[in-house]
């Protein structure tokens, strides 16, 4: 049994710290914050269990689910699972979306058969786009914008402005002018070009640190390891094994799994060798709204996308009932912001909101909530841009001559996917089977 160190406790972290113990060996997991999960994780507020931010997965995000699984959480009663959709409050006469359960891609055709607030150019235009996209493999020669694709495949202002950008800030957090067109696709392809449950959206009914990380620290002291929060590593030094340095303790590993934002990375790496290949990348923040009702407020659906208000400083593009996920917190809402900046204040910032809903919902009294929450990470996501460049996730430092022992996990390492919890998740395995050296 080897000994092996992974620093940093988000889902990247996590997941790479279970696939080493699920292969026999004794993990040491490093996280500096007190609450496991990273940039996917827990708080309270109000006496109630929140996230940092609202979350949504995919079916077809098969790693994250068999993790979970591993994990001891039962992805069918921890999720709900929910037919492709993308439907605006109906009184706001936006589009209404649902994918059928049926087989692919049948779904899809009886989906854009159906939907209303699409007209017969908006609906010609996405069959276009689908039937081409699959004869291309949804691959192209050379990246470029999800704007200059949705160009070249003839897609209307009203389908973009409904469908394809809100789809595409919701998965790249980048939106259509300045998002990678291949990074795009390559989410299409597992869940629109795949079978009919891939295209499922899952929406957690747990909060996200119980979710995934709290169960895999769990998972890893039962094989054996240890789980240090509050504990930040500040220096690595190699001397024919790893040696880590908290300032007051040191801790040895035979390997080390770098699971940290990539500038924490960069700045553990540096010491050791120049040429660590991590670059520097810009970030794009994500913000997420709490607004409390009374217990009787829902909504007709567990969550809607909102109209676009591009006269208005900051905007809700999302808006998710809580208390359809979760009878605990009844007559919660979760607005989401993704990918602009924001630039009033929080309490500013909710009172906008809490009107946005007022107005699109036609409920004068969603404009006074009992009380709001605001939560923005500012480095939510990396900005998915064309051709940007990942590190990969086994690391070779030319000063380490010989040295194999040494990976990096992150939603930035190489991968088809954006910034998600998949692509975290991913990595964390990926750098695993590096240290490890095993296919």
């Amino acid at each position: 049994m080897a000994n092996y160190a992974v620093i940093g406790a988000g889902w990247a972290g996590c997941s790479a710290a279970v696939e080493l113990s699920k292969r026999g060996h004794r993990v040491q997991l490093f996280e500096t914050a007190r609450t496991l999960g990273g940039r996917a994780r827990q708080l309270i507020s109000h006496g109630m269990m929140l996230d940092n931010g609202q979350h949504i997965l995919l079916g077809a995000y098969r790693s994250t689910l068999e993790l979970l699984t591993t994990t001891g959480i039962d992805p069918k009663t921890a999720l709900l699972r929910l037919p492709l959709q993308m439907c605006y409050p109906p009184e706001s006469g936006g589009m209404h979306f649902v994918a059928p359960r049926l087989p692919a891609p049948l779904h899809l055709a009886l989906a854009l058969w159906n939907a209303t607030g699409l007209n017969r150019a908006d609906k010609l235009a996405l069959a276009r786009f689908s039937s081409t996209a699959r004869w291309m493999d949804w691959q192209l020669n050379t990246d470029c914008t999800v704007a200059e694709l949705l160009a070249r495949f003839d897609q209307t202002d009203n389908l973009i402005r409904l469908m394809w950008q809100p789809l595409c800030v919701a998965a790249l957090n980048t939106p259509v002018s300045t998002a990678s067109a291949q990074v795009f696709l390559s989410v299409l392809k597992d869940s629109l070009g795949a079978h009919r449950a891939a295209s499922d959206m899952l929406i957690p009914r747990y909060d996200l640190s119980s979710l995934l990380p709290l169960a895999a620290a769990n998972y890893i002291e039962q094989g054996g390891g240890q789980v240090y929060p509050g504990c930040a590593i500040h220096k690595l030094q190699y001397k024919r094994q790893w040696q880590l340095h908290t300032g007051q303790d040191t801790y040895t590993a035979d390997g080390v799994i770098i699971a940290t934002p990539a500038r924490t990375a960069a700045a553990l790496l540096a010491p050791l060798s120049s040429q660590h290949g991590i670059p520097e990348f810009s970030y794009k923040a994500i913000t997420t709204c709490y607004l409390k009702y009374p217990a009787g407020t829902t909504l007709a659906r567990p969550f809607y996308a909102l109209q676009e208000r591009p006269e208005h400083a900051a905007f809700g593009q999302f808006v998710f009932d809580r208390g359809q996920l979760n009878p605990q917190q009844a007559g919660l809402l979760a607005v989401v912001i993704s990918a602009p900046a924001i630039t009033q204040d929080h309490t500013t910032l909710a009172q906008a909101l809490a009107a946005q809903l007022a107005a699109d919902l036609h409920k004068p009294a969603l404009a006074h909530p009992e009380w709001s929450q605001t939560i923005t990470e500012k480095r939510a996501t990396f900005a998915c841009t064309p051709g940007l460049h990942r590190p990969q996730q086994k690391l070779t430092l030319p000063e380490l001559e010989g040295c194999t022992s040494l990976a990096l996990a992150g939603d930035y390492t190489a991968s088809p996917y954006p910034a998600t919890l998949e692509a975290a998740v991913q990595s964390g395995i990926a750098a695993a089977k590096a240290v490890l050296q095993t296919p």
